[in-house]
């Protein structure tokens, strides 16, 4: 496919343009920038070459896709990116048919391509159609990539993988050579060369089989590719991923081979943006900047509720050898990137294998140690099965200690933490408690490194709600903690978080109430909340979680299970639908959950 100057001219002010929407957007509303701005060029040619209304895109995790959506129909709406009631920061069937897949968590792309694969060919549409992943370097750490590849490796359905290598992790020792045969490996004269040569040795029988097997594999070892042909796909690379010709040039040929191709290209996050130009960690998902220095427009807040976490466990790891820890590629979004640096044979991050992440701490575990599991809550679903299977199971002292749980804002429905105590609490063995402030935090993860049980704690993405509460006791086992009674028929009971609600809620009654911190969700302070039944009738439950099988559910089937009819409960956790995109006051105000807002419920409902 000869491309026409003029044509590429047009591609590469395209480029540029869209760089520089891209720029001016997400400098505004933050978002993902590196890896999009890496990615320009490479979408831009997926779309020459490929039809997206009619084949698949399928983006892995989906964050870098920025421009696919500015060339699919949404350059007005751009505006609204990751803002309540625009668009998504990721791909969305219901935002645009050029959306293939909805996507937010790493690695499901190889999947979702091979099953969109066996489709086509059931409905005899291989001709017309074929699936174009894109995935990046740091999404093939996960086993899940493994499992789709090997079954792709042997079905050989026509699909095209486009490895966008922005780390150079895979190529740097390669250089031109590299460069040279993958070249003249797209070439038709090589594919057809190859398929002459497989007949004719299937002609002549073992030795020359052996012999032609050991010409090609002396080839294939100085080329990144070996893995990928010896899993039965064919490998082009590595290509410059911001040359427009030359991508679009080996596309074409990778589409026309009618197979599983890997095309491996290398491009440079943070693309056309010389500040964010690099492997900058900080770059990767940002908050709005100025764009002339890169400054952070963020104003000073009180400290994160994962600065706290981070300071306490490093408080615990300086004065207890034995406590380890792990992270599955967020060592900064976690805060564990300090611990990682000062105790390196302590604290790992694992890379984008959350499943990994909890065996291996189990096994540490099983050796004596402490291990503290650190994963934002939307990702331990990843790893559920190993939770039940590997921790669980066997009574092991693991820490989950889940980040971002609760509404996370911008990122929406793929990224919201509202499961996880709905999916833990039904574990045997697993005990469920979360801080509710800087102190409490503090005292959460005292009681979690002294532990000798499965456990999980939970907190919020930003600063915890409220900041004045009542001086918190240390954590025991299973005790909740009164923070103030009065008089009244109304008890407000109070998880995590979700106890700064109640207390903030408060402020908007004209009357007094009691509030309880229930700190333990599993098991239940079953003294205090039959105390407190015999005074109180009408309960309302605060957390930031899924209402089925949440804390209200855990609440009623206790008042069940001791047959205490007469208690009036409503909780304000949040309805069985996913949760849209959007700042977080924004979306809470959408589902009626500002504290004022909650009081004007409760007043109602008296």
């Amino acid at each position: 496919m000869n491309m026409k100057p003029n044509r590429i001219k047009e591609l590469e002010k395209l480029c540029k343009e869209i760089r520089e929407e891209i720029l001016r957007v997400v400098s505004k509303n933050g978002g993902h920038l590196s890896s999009t701005l890496g990615a320009t060029e490479l979408i831009v040619a997926m779309h020459e070459v490929f039809d997206s209304k009619k084949d698949p895109f399928i983006f892995d995790v989906s964050h870098q896709a920025y421009a696919h959506k500015l060339l699919t129909g949404r350059w007005n709406e751009f505006g609204t990116l990751r803002q309540f009631g625009g668009i998504s920061g990721y791909t969305k069937p219901s935002e645009s048919e050029h959306d293939y897949f909805v996507a937010g968590h790493s690695s499901t792309s190889i999947s979702l391509g091979v099953g969109a694969a066996k489709a086509i060919a059931l409905k005899g549409e291989q001709e017309s159609r074929i699936p174009v992943v894109m995935i990046g370097d740091g999404s093939m750490t996960a086993g899940m990539v493994y499992e789709a590849l090997n079954e792709l490796g042997d079905r050989k359905y026509p699909m095209v993988i486009i490895l966008n290598d922005n780390e150079m992790s895979i190529a740097k020792p390669i250089g031109a050579i590299s460069r040279m045969l993958s070249s003249a490996m797209a070439s038709p004269f090589y594919q057809s060369f190859k398929k002459h040569t497989e007949n004719f040795v299937d002609n002549f029988g073992d030795g020359a089989r052996y012999i032609a097997k050991r010409m090609e594999e002396s080839i294939k070892l100085i080329t990144p590719g070996i893995m990928f042909e010896e899993m039965g796909i064919d490998y082009i690379g590595p290509v410059d991923g911001h040359n427009l010709s030359s991508l679009i040039e080996i596309l074409q040929k990778a589409k026309e081979l009618g197979k599983p191709v890997i095309v491996h290209a290398q491009t440079l996050k943070g693309k056309g943006y010389e500040i964010a130009e690099g492997k900058e960690e900080k770059w990767h998902g940002v908050g709005p900047f100025d764009l002339s220095s890169g400054a952070s427009s963020k104003k000073s807040e009180q400290k994160s509720a994962t600065q706290i976490y981070a300071e306490a466990l490093l408080h615990l790891a300086k004065h207890n050898d034995k406590i380890v820890g792990a992270t599955a590629a967020m060592p900064s979004g976690t805060g564990l990137s300090e611990l990682m640096e000062l105790y390196p044979t302590r604290f790992w991050d694992v890379a984008i294998a959350e499943q990994h992440a909890v065996t291996s701490m189990a096994a540490l575990a099983r050796e004596g140690f402490k291990p503290f599991c650190t994963i934002y809550s939307t990702f331990l679903q990843r790893g559920y099965d190993q939770v039940i299977h590997d921790t669980c199971l066997m009574n092991l002292p693991v820490v989950f200690a889940l980040d971002r749980a609760g509404i996370v804002g911008e990122d929406g429905e793929t990224h919201q933490g509202v499961f996880d105590i709905s999916f833990l609490r039904a574990i045997p063995n697993m005990t469920l408690f979360a801080p509710r402030d800087e102190k409490s935090f503090h005292q959460a993860m005292a009681f979690a490194a002294s532990y000798s049980h499965p456990c999980s704690l939970r907190y919020p993405r930003g600063s915890f709600m409220a900041t004045d509460l009542p001086e918190s006791l240390p954590f025991e086992l299973g005790r909740a903690q009164l923070l103030c009674s009065s008089k009244s028929d109304i008890l407000l009971i109070g998880y995590g978080n979700g106890v700064g609600r109640a207390y903030e809620t408060a402020k908007f009654l004209d009357f007094e109430v009691s509030i309880l911190d229930l700190r333990f969700v599993k098991p239940l302070d079953e003294e205090m909340l039959l105390a407190l039944s015999s005074r109180h009738k009408k309960w309302f439950i605060f957390s930031d979680s899924a209402k089925m099988g949440g804390v209200g559910s855990a609440i009623l089937e206790f008042l069940a299970s001791k047959k205490i009819t007469d208690i009036a409960l409503e909780s304000f956790e949040y309805e069985d639908s996913f949760i849209t995109h959007g700042k977080t006051a924004a979306v809470e105000e959408s589902l009626g959950l500002l504290p004022q807002q909650i009081a004007l419920k409760i007043k109602n409902s008296l």
